[in-house]
């Protein structure tokens, strides 16, 4: 298994596993139930450890896809550069959620705060990942790809292979 696997098989346990993490927190705060809110404080931690993987992972399928005719090289360098800032933000989710964690242990009573506060952190991790998703499935989908871009990329490939026609002569 190389990179482009590994790469594929986890990518979307941060997305779906998120969501899954931010529904059950909701739950648990609706219900008052500590232990359903740590549940999803849990599911968090994991998913901020599960990005690592996937992040590292990044770099090597964009090698593997990038000479692939039919995809665009800035929807790559796009999809790279939004999940530089999304792993931060995962990061910061997992820390705040093992935090989180340790302030309900002690029975701090900003507690509900902080975990309120990690619910919103959850949710902008979330949305910031379905861009990052999105962004990664238009590699190699042209079906879900910006019109615009699709229309740009081949212009774009039409000129280098004009280009590289003249080459020949």
């Amino acid at each position: 298994m190389d990179a482009t696997h590994i790469h594929l098989l986890l990518t979307h346990f941060p997305i779906v596993g998120t969501i899954y993490g931010i529904i059950i927190l909701i739950y648990g705060l609706y219900s008052k139930n500590e232990s359903i809110i740590k549940v999803s404080l849990g599911t968090f931690v994991a998913m901020a450890l599960l990005t690592i993987p996937v992040f590292l992972t990044g770099e090597g399928a964009a090698e593997t896809v990038e000479n692939i005719s039919g995809v665009l090289e800035n929807t790559i360098e796009e999809h790279e550069e939004l999940a530089e800032k999304a792993i931060w933000l995962m990061g910061l989710l997992g820390v705040l959620s093992l935090i989180n964690l340790y302030v309900i242990f002690k029975k701090a009573p900003f507690s509900k705060t902080i975990t309120v506060l990690t619910l919103l952190v959850s949710l902008a991790t979330f949305g910031l990942f379905a861009q990052v998703g999105n962004l990664g499935g238009q590699i190699r989908h042209s079906e879900i790809r910006n019109t615009n871009a699709t229309i740009q990329g081949e212009n774009n490939n039409a000129s280098e292979t004009r280009a590289n026609d003249g080459d020949d002569d």
